[in-house]
């Protein structure tokens, strides 16, 4: 197990950490305020050619082929630069759930027709799998596709799906067959103007404000059979396969803003006198910041160890799953013994200290919740 890295890669995410540095290192309390997405700062990415890591270069892609290595450094280089988390969670929602998939399972004219749009930031991408009656019970899901002359007919509501409000191509999921159960889902590519197919308003939420957010719905909606993606029932897979890239490069970024996080704390409580010296010295306030320490450390072993085996080509359900449990809790516990150590400083809105705590319960949620990921645990340890 080599978790070292290449000249090469260092250089590129000290790259992407520079480009970040200075171009996303300000105050983002009115975006925040306003949950305001900002088409420019995508488009900015995708001139540095971040979209790019998840797609071939053959479609406009970084590299010949996609790199998980290089992109999950990448993505802690991001969020280590960028204060904005909500760019970061952004960017890899449609990198590893919209582009992936359809590079890995996509028809030759799927594959030039989306990802080059997708990767150059003129078209958002997004994910639809969660319902009103199916979140962590992905299999009841209530949205069909009647097979029909040319293509099918979707009906049903997707809901709280990030990019909804403004998506131009969601890889939404639903079922073909519900009597094969997880085996009878499929996915289908649909476009924004297809008839039957609207988008819901942004809907406020507590963290990543800057990431529209909202419903689907498909009202006997149209989607000619070139839009299906892989063969009939390959849904499952194809969203199973696609969210284990996703949470190593999503966590990523956490991790990345976990160490800038820990960073400002120790530089915080360096400086901070009471009691006629620095409230570092005080054994609460330091063994909080080593708790944050240990929790990156314990955090970055596992990210690093998920990337590695993905770029082998191997299956990671258990590693995704405690990579998943671990760093979306521990950025969780880390914001708030940052708040704590920063007192009523942290407490402020105005010094950004509790947008990291806001947005990081957010990971505790998608992508699978953290009750979900310790089922998955279990039932792989045999209960």
């Amino acid at each position: 197990m080599n978790f070292s890295w290449t000249k090469e890669q260092l250089a590129y995410k000290d790259k992407v950490i520079k480009f970040a540095q200075a171009n996303f290192d300000k105050s983002y309390i009115k975006e925040d305020h306003e949950s305001t997405f900002s088409k420019e700062n995508w488009e900015k990415c995708a001139n540095f050619g971040l979209q790019g890591l998840a797609t071939p270069a053959i479609y406009g892609g970084s590299n010949d082929e996609v790199d998980i290595l290089t992109a999950t450094l990448a993505m802690e280089g991001l969020g280590y630069g960028c204060r904005d988390n909500g760019l970061p969670f952004a960017l890899n929602a449609q990198m590893w759930t919209v582009q992936y998939p359809i590079a890995q399972f996509g028809t030759e004219a799927q594959k030039k027709k989306f990802l080059p749009k997708m990767t150059t930031g003129k078209w958002v991408g997004c994910h639809a799998l969660t319902e009103p009656n199916a979140g962590s019970d992905v299999y009841n899901m209530e949205t069909t596709a009647t097979k029909v002359e040319g293509g099918y007919i979707l009906n049903g509501t997707k809901r709280y799906i990030t990019f909804a409000p403004i998506a131009d191509v969601v890889l939404v999921f639903v079922k073909t067959n519900p009597k094969l159960g997880k085996w009878g889902m499929s996915a289908f590519i649909v476009e924004k103007g297809m008839k039957g197919f609207t988008a819901g308003p942004n809907r406020p939420k507590l963290g990543l404000r800057t990431v529209p957010f909202g419903d689907l719905m498909f009202d006997d909606c149209f989607v000619p059979n070139e839009n299906l993606l892989g063969p009939e029932g390959a849904g499952w897979a194809i969203t199973n396969y696609s969210l284990e890239h996703d949470r190593c490069t999503i966590l990523a970024s956490q991790l990345g803003a976990m160490e800038y996080q820990l960073e400002k704390t120790v530089e915080f409580v360096k400086n901070r006198e009471q009691f006629g010296k620095p409230v570092g010295q005080f054994q609460a306030v330091s063994n909080r910041v080593a708790n944050m320490k240990l929790r990156l450390e314990t955090s970055r072993l596992l990210l690093y160890k998920v990337a590695w085996l993905k770029s082998k080509g191997e299956s990671t359900m258990m590693e995704s799953a405690l990579l998943k449990l671990q760093l979306s809790e521990s950025f969780i516990e880390s914001s708030l013994d940052t708040v704590r150590n920063h007192g009523g400083h942290g407490y402020l809105t105005e010094n950004e200290i509790d947008r990291n705590l806001r947005d990081a319960v957010g990971g505790v949620i998608y992508a699978g919740t953290s009750d979900i990921q310790r089922n998955i645990i279990s039932k792989l340890l045999g209960l």
